[in-house]
């Protein structure tokens, strides 16, 4: 069987998400995520001088969460969520929220997407070196964030109010292209159990990459 470009390298990644309320953490989801076919790519485009000049546009340094994770969606070949936050204000729900979304650009599947994604922003102090070959990065959902989502559907004319459940979360590169405006990479995919993410409690996904 014939390997992707990170799964010769013995790429690896792990995924803990907890819950946060009054100050206890309860564990909910503990298991490996898949390497996609995007980080490979970008790691190509480093070492083979074809992309970005700058380095830090080859760093994981957003993430998005989703609606619509799925068995189908865990495999190297994904290269973007099938329903992801849509909005800066799903992510921040108000202005107390920790997380600071931008918009930018996705290149999927060899074309960049022609209407800018949201993605949230992992802080520089939540990524850190925790051996020789591994990297964890800390995504904290607080109270204030990703709270009561919904999605508005009309079906034969009628409109419903659905609620909306997290289940599917992605990292993703800068900008490993180098363009003026972000065309960001997803490095890493894994879907999860539904979460209704409220403000009764905080989310923490700790994610750890591991190479060779």
């Amino acid at each position: 069987m014939n390997k992707t470009f990170t799964e010769g390298l013995g790429t690896k990644g792990h995924l803990t998400i907890h819950k946060i309320a009054n100050g206890e953490e309860e564990l909910l989801f503990d298991d490996k995520n898949v390497i996609v076919s995007g980080f490979g790519w970008a790691l190509a485009h480093l070492y083979g001088k074809a992309g970005s000049t700058t380095v830090t546009d080859y760093q994981i340094d957003r993430f998005q969460l989703g609606f619509s994770g799925s068995l189908a969606n865990q495999v190297s070949s994904t290269y973007e969520l099938s329903g992801p936050l849509s909005s800066t204000e799903e992510y921040t729900t108000n202005g107390d929220s920790n997380l600071y979304a931008v918009s930018a650009d996705a290149y999927a599947n060899g074309v960049i997407n022609g209407t800018q994604s949201v993605f949230a922003k992992i802080p520089f102090s939540k990524v850190t070196k925790i051996d020789e070959r591994s990297v964890r990065y800390t995504i904290f959902i607080d109270e204030d964030s990703c709270n009561n989502l919904y999605r508005r559907v009309v079906v034969e004319g009628v409109a419903t109010t659905t609620p909306m459940n997290l289940n599917e979360i992605a990292l993703w590169v800068k900008n490993p292209l180098g363009r003026p405006n972000d065309a960001s990479v997803m490095a890493a995919y894994r879907y999860f159990s539904n979460i209704r993410k409220t403000s009764d409690f905080g989310l923490v996904f700790r994610w750890t990459i591991t190479f060779g």
